[in-house]
């Protein structure tokens, strides 16, 4: 029971949490000045961002540094609501942290570009590798699959973690400052909300990672 409770604080209601946030904010507002789309071309305008354009993507809201394309659901490019602005803005935070070499950025990204293959591997072993390896009851080949499993898991946690960083930047250095230039002041509540879920989302990641990490922890211990 204690087990079960632990897991839907630290899991279920953080997401309640983040999806309560977006759709709270997500109603047609008549009063707002611009679409998602408007405010993230006018942004991008006043930043000198000429080389980064704004497409609509089914993947999830995000900043692609490789192509520096803003990528944001479609519903919110042509909306006119406190989430839709908000995440533009929090993404072309990014943008801007790209054009000024903001370093935890460039450390994430060249992570993530030098440790993908281990990535791969620890997944393509979990699940499939594992399963086939204690089906056959080899004990060494466990240790050396759970290690490759452990070593990505650790990857994964530093990537979190420094993603964190990055995603508060981009929500309360970057997009907040200019919300509170150019939206109603009665609607920046709701813009802090929606920055908050769209950085603390990483949160959720971090503590997965270190959760599989201990766990992993244990069986390597009790296989030596």
């Amino acid at each position: 029971m204690i087990y079960l409770l632990f897991f839907l604080f630290i899991f279920v209601l953080p997401k309640i949490w983040l999806n309560n946030a977006l759709k709270r904010n997500d109603e047609i507002l008549e009063s707002m000045p611009f679409t998602g789309l408007e405010f993230g071309e006018l942004v991008l305008k006043e930043n000198a961002l000429e080389g980064v354009k704004i497409t609509d993507t089914d993947l999830g809201d995000h900043y692609d540094l490789e192509n520096q394309e803003v990528r944001v659901l479609e519903e919110r490019l042509s909306k006119k609501s406190i989430t839709a602005i908000s995440v533009v803005a929090h993404e072309i935070g990014h943008a801007i942290q790209h054009k000024e070499k903001y370093k935890p950025l460039e450390q994430r990204t060249k992570l993530v570009k030098s440790t993908s293959w281990i990535s791969r591997l620890g997944g393509g072993v979990l699940y499939s590798g594992i399963p086939i390896i204690l089906a056959t009851g080899s004990s060494g080949l466990i240790k050396i699959f759970l290690f490759i499993v452990f070593l990505s898991v650790i990857i994964s946690a530093l990537v979190h973690l420094i993603t964190l960083n990055v995603e508060m930047d981009a929500s309360f250095n970057r997009a907040l400052p200019i919300l509170k230039e150019k939206v109603p002041a009665e609607y920046l509540s709701g813009c802090r909300s929606v920055l908050r879920a769209a950085a603390f989302t990483y949160v959720i990641g971090a503590l997965t990672s270190f959760l599989s990490l201990r766990y992993l922890w244990l069986l390597i211990s009790r296989l030596r």
